[in-house]
């Protein structure tokens, strides 16, 4: 179970680290990132890092949201 564990977290902080490419460079997205990434770290209970996990997907959702509103608040700008 913890090996299926540290894949998924892998493949979220890739994931969320590909989203940030396209963040403002002042906010320090992949700083923060990683910060958060190595803060938990040391975690080893299985249930901690499930909520660790579901932390970082609701990141995800969350930054794929503001990428939408951005896309669709430039896209009223562009035809009123």
């Amino acid at each position: 179970a913890r090996s299926s564990q540290r894949l998924r977290a892998l493949a979220l902080y890739k994931e969320l680290h590909r989203l940030g490419r396209e963040f403002e460079p002042s906010y320090d997205f992949h700083g923060k990132l990683r910060r958060l990434f190595e803060k938990n770290r040391h975690l080893t209970d299985e249930g901690e890092i499930e909520k660790a996990i579901q932390f970082g997907e609701y990141i995800k959702h969350e930054t794929l949201a503001l990428y939408s509103l951005r896309k669709y608040r430039h896209l009223r700008r562009m035809y009123p």
